[in-house]
């Protein structure tokens, strides 16, 4: 149908246009979508890890409609009601005293103005990060995640450090050892008395690891409070990026909350308005916000606090609210944790499992005993992998593989019977990877 026009006009994200077959998509409602031939594909993904609260939700949309007849763009300089409405919302749902939210397009862009503000309010250069993280795909944002795809577009900014993560399963300092020993987090600190102190701005880390394959601590709350603390001692400002993360994908508003720490600025996007249009956010306590009081906040775009996307947001925060989602997605993720679980432990070739809530990951190896990744970082899809990509889209299961990983990110309405659906298809997945791996 209109597969070629798409090919022959357009560029794709990520990829070798030459090398692209994308699913023509024709509409969507609740956890489904279907291809223009008709076919339906359980969404198993949430598209991009985003479409939180499913496809088709009247509620959403009849805000976005209404906002369209009333209002469909004004001056970012100019007050609306739905932007109030909206950042009175995002302070009362975010944890402590995070109070005041400046409005971008989308996650990148949010990051963006975060490092931004955080030099700002400091008069700190530095930003430090993690290898194993994605910030987004603009220039700064991209310099912060230290994912692979940041390397064809180096040089980066300046001013960004990466430090290791707490991956417990390939960790550098305590993989050999009977449990985490938080050296990881003592890393981040020691790697900031390289800097100095007095340079760095800011720490930047996911409140829950995303793309990177779901990368935490088993002792995440202390090592968030650790950090906070040590931040808190030398005047370094705490930023954490929820944009993957955040409303309800973990079983809570935010991921930050299982560790009980207050960051002094979030960044939000993807299930703030479940996708439904584009828009990203950054909240901040209320003493950076009266830092600019008397002090000119150097940031701004043409779409920023656009009314269309922020009715969407607001109607959205709704839903989360008024459905019981973010409480359903701590319930139906101890489900979906318990099928996982009993899938890798039938599967030889899952080596670990992580995640929490609605939002896990499968690790794929081809022997538990040396860990060796079933698929190598950074590079094309294995045998194995492949085949296992092959059937799940032959089956009508969208997910996220990549390396050697199968995300489980469905939305956050799945039902009890999609959830068994969704496994049935993984467990053959799982089964195939594993034959063909011989």
């Amino acid at each position: 149908m209109y597969l070629q026009q798409n090919l022959d006009y357009t560029l794709f994200d990520w990829s070798k246009q030459g090398d692209l077959t994308p699913i023509e998509v024709e509409r969507a409602e609740g956890c489904y979508f279907w291809d223009s031939s008709g076919k339906r594909y359980l969404d198993w993904n949430s598209q991009i890890m985003n479409v939180n609260i499913g496809h088709g939700n009247r509620h959403v949309i009849d805000a976005i409609h209404a906002q369209a007849e009333a209002l469909p763009y004004v001056s970012s300089f100019m007050a609306t009601r739905v932007r109030g409405e909206l950042g009175e919302k995002l302070a009362e749902i975010t944890p402590g005293d995070l109070r005041k939210t400046f409005f971008t397009l989308g996650g990148a862009e949010a990051v963006e103005n975060a490092m931004k503000i955080a030099r700002m309010v400091t008069g700190r250069d530095k930003i430090v990060t993690r290898y194993r993280a994605y910030h987004g795909a603009t220039a700064g944002a991209a310099s912060a995640g230290g994912d692979p795809r940041r390397l064809p577009l180096e040089p980066g900014v300046p001013w960004i450090v990466r430090a290791h993560d707490p991956y417990r399963y390939r960790c550098l300092f305590c993989r050999e050892l009977d449990g985490c020993n938080l050296i990881c987090e003592d890393h981040i600190e020691q790697t900031i008395e390289m800097e100095g102190p007095q340079n760095v701005a800011a720490v930047l880390l996911e409140g829950w690891s995303g793309s990177s394959g779901l990368i935490q601590s088993p002792r995440n709350a202390e090592y968030f409070q650790r950090l906070r603390r040590y931040c808190d001692r030398h005047g370094i400002l705490l930023i954490i990026d929820e944009v993957m993360s955040g409303f309800g994908r973990t079983g809570k508003w935010f991921a930050i909350e299982h560790a009980d720490v207050v960051p002094d600025i979030m960044v939000m996007a993807k299930g703030l308005t479940s996708g439904y249009l584009p828009l990203g956010a950054v909240t901040v306590r209320r003493d950076i916000a009266d830092h600019f009081d008397d002090h000119t906040l150097w940031a701004g775009l043409t779409y920023g606090g656009h009314p269309m996307c922020l009715a969407a947001a607001s109607a959205c925060v709704d839903v989360y609210r008024n459905d019981n989602l973010i409480e359903r997605a701590a319930q139906m993720g101890q489900r979906l944790r318990d099928e996982l679980t009993a899938l890798a432990q039938r599967h030889a070739i899952v080596g670990e499992l992580r995640g929490e809530g609605m939002f896990y990951v499968l690790e794929l190896v081809r022997e538990r005993a040396t860990r060796e990744p079933l698929s190598p970082w950074n590079g094309p899809l294995s045998a194995p992998m492949r085949r296992a990509k092959q059937y799940l889209d032959s089956a009508g299961l969208y997910t996220y593989i990549r390396w050697n990983m199968i995300f489980s990110a469905p939305p956050l309405i799945l039902s009890e019977a999609q959830l068994q659906q969704g496994i049935a298809h993984l467990d053959q997945a799982l089964t195939l990877a594993g034959n063909e791996k011989r």
